[in-house]
């Protein structure tokens, strides 16, 4: 509750708390959304989150641009979210490609809901922080000013020492 209790403080379209979380343990659940998710490793997981979204409220204030909002929404509480994971000293991957039936099926979602992610939640080993690649250096996209402009003398002399 303590992760979800995090992703909840993240800032929301209006202030609307659009966002809901389904807390998965069931192991027959878990077997489903790893089906879904066509991802084997999510079964190994203790729990799952899921993160769905209740728009209606953003679509009538922001029109146009709700969707937008939502997925800047979803997207600062999956942050906090796995920040907060990070910190506990847990692992988790954020799963985006999903069969939307079979998630909704599985978990009694109803229509109007957009499942957003998928959060499996469990332990990290050695052999998975050893995997993760390395991300390329700021200064191959960070820009000043306009866009592709990377040169600013001050700030690529401190990267690079």
């Amino acid at each position: 509750m303590e992760l979800v209790e995090t992703a909840n403080t993240a800032p929301s379209p209006g202030n609307l708390q659009i966002l809901k979380y389904i807390l998965v343990e069931n192991e027959e659940k878990i077997e489903k959304i790893a089906k879904a998710c066509r991802q084997d490793w999510i079964k190994k997981a203790p729990w799952i989150v899921v993160v769905c979204s209740d728009s209606k409220k953003v679509d009538i204030m922001y029109d146009e641009r709700a969707d937008k909002y939502v997925k800047h929404h979803v997207g600062a509480a999956v942050e906090n979210f796995l920040l907060k994971v990070t910190n506990e000293g847990l692992a988790c991957c954020w799963v985006g490609a999903f069969s939307d039936i079979t998630i909704r099926n599985a978990l009694s979602i109803p229509d109007n809901i957009e499942i957003e992610v998928v959060l499996p939640v469990g332990y990290t080993s050695r052999l998975s922080r050893e995997k993760q690649k390395p991300k390329p250096h700021l200064y191959t996209r960070t820009y000043f000013e306009t866009y592709g402009n990377s040169f600013k003398e001050d700030y690529r002399k401190a990267w690079t020492d």
